[in-house]
């Protein structure tokens, strides 16, 4: 599914979620490296676990 912003599809699975009885929590933004701008956000339920140990940049 493709969304014309950012926040139309954040606010689409925010909405989908409590009608389907769970949470959601951003969890990862990718940013392109040409211009910096947000390529990619993830979203999951609010009890998908952590990493252990952060990712080294």
């Amino acid at each position: 599914m493709k969304f014309d912003t950012l926040y139309q599809g954040i606010s689409f699975y925010e909405n989908y979620a409590r009608l389907s009885g769970f949470d959601t929590r951003l969890y990862s933004t990718k940013k392109r490296k040409s211009d910096g701008k947000i390529s990619l956000k993830y979203c999951v339920c609010n009890k998908e676990g952590f990493r252990e140990t952060p990712r080294l940049q």
